[in-house]
């Protein structure tokens, strides 16, 4: 049975044009920095996003630990949102790795303000006295998975930022779906990064890379975070083979990022015609679709959905995830919808 999955964004393949290029791809050695693939992928990546270096890694997960690992010390603690990835999907890797903490903030879509940044950063001088672990280090998402592909609004964005600086933070980007939000936004990613000493990007995400992110930075930076990507065990040899997975899609796939976003927008009004689905279509910005649900288990139809092939997640009880991305078929979203449909009077319907 065909099966279309909307789960994720990370579970395309490589296309046929992708495959030939990481087959034919140049390496070398890039423990010892000459794997040509994997350079040309950096210096294209640092570009991009307008700062001086890059790093490839294995993960989105890597390139976030690896900048809290550079930007801070034992013991500090970090600014986030509390539905952030590196709070809540990293296995706790802030603080086995880097020792600090965290200090969580809340905000609709996964956003935040400056009044929160002003509120929660704690001085210097207050962990002077032994009392408070020092703010050091403020984390941001964009776009955020929390809210659905949230879209930083970039005047909300820069005041954000500019809090972070006044209080004398150091600033991170959690940018996995950083090509999502410039896409949607008609923006270089450049603009999008510009405020943060350092931004991590995925590759196998929205771009249909089988691998790899990337950390960018200042070139002292990078340097550091190279040497704390091997101390966690990402120092690859030959990975220009994966590397060119990641430049193909760099070079080849953002333009098309806008295709995902418009069948995201498509499936949001499909799903909100019928009433047992909570969501607004309108404010569905890039690939993620999030849609509450009642009147019906959502477990229920999660399983029955994946035996008629199609998938998507249960995010509890009442919530459902649904991500667009370069794998689906042209009709893949009026096929799914129609699974849904035909589905929807075969469910018990539950009270509330």
């Amino acid at each position: 049975m065909p099966v279309i999955d909307l789960r994720s964004d990370t579970l395309t393949r490589p296309s046929a044009a992708m495959r030939q290029a990481m087959a034919t791809a140049e390496v070398g050695d890039d423990v010892y920095g000459e794997d040509p693939t994997v350079k040309a992928l950096e210096a294209r990546t640092a570009e991009l996003l307008g700062k001086e270096a890059a790093l490839f890694v294995p993960s989105g997960t890597m390139g976030n630990q690896l900048a809290i690992r550079c930007q801070t010390e034992p013991g500090d603690e970090v600014l986030l949102h509390e539905a952030s990835h590196i709070a809540l999907y990293e296995r706790g890797g802030y603080a086995l790795l880097s020792g600090v903490t965290l200090n969580t903030m809340s905000g609709a879509g996964g956003l935040v303000t400056a009044d929160d940044i002003r509120a929660k950063a704690r001085p210097a001088a207050l962990a002077a006295y032994g009392m408070y672990p020092p703010s050091t280090l403020l984390a941001l998402e964009n776009t955020h998975n929390a809210g659905g592909g949230t879209v930083w609004p970039p005047a909300r964005l820069e005041a954000v930022t500019a809090a972070g600086r006044e209080a004398g933070l150091a600033l991170h980007l959690d940018g996995a779906r950083l090509w999502n939000a410039a896409a949607a936004l008609g923006v270089a990613p450049a603009t999008l990064a510009a405020s943060f000493d350092t931004v991590s990007v995925c590759f196998s995400k929205g771009l249909g890379a089988p691998v790899g992110s990337a950390l960018v930075g200042t070139a002292a930076l990078v340097a550091k975070a190279r040497r704390f990507r091997g101390l966690f065990g990402g120092a690859m040899r030959q990975a220009g083979v994966i590397a060119a997975g990641a430049l193909f899609g760099l070079e080849h796939h953002r333009d098309r990022l806008v295709v995902d976003h418009d069948r995201a927008r498509a499936l949001a009004a499909g799903l909100a015609r019928h009433d047992v689905f909570s969501l607004e279509p309108d404010r569905v910005q890039t690939n993620i679709v999030i849609a509450d649900v009642r009147g019906i288990d959502a477990a229920a139809l999660v399983e029955a959905a994946a035996a008629r092939g199609l998938r998507f997640l249960a995010m509890g009880k009442g919530r459902l995830r649904f991500v667009t991305h370069l794998d689906l078929a042209k009709d893949a979203i009026d096929e799914a919808l129609a699974i849904i449909e035909e589905i929807l009077p075969t469910l018990p319907r539950q009270p509330g």
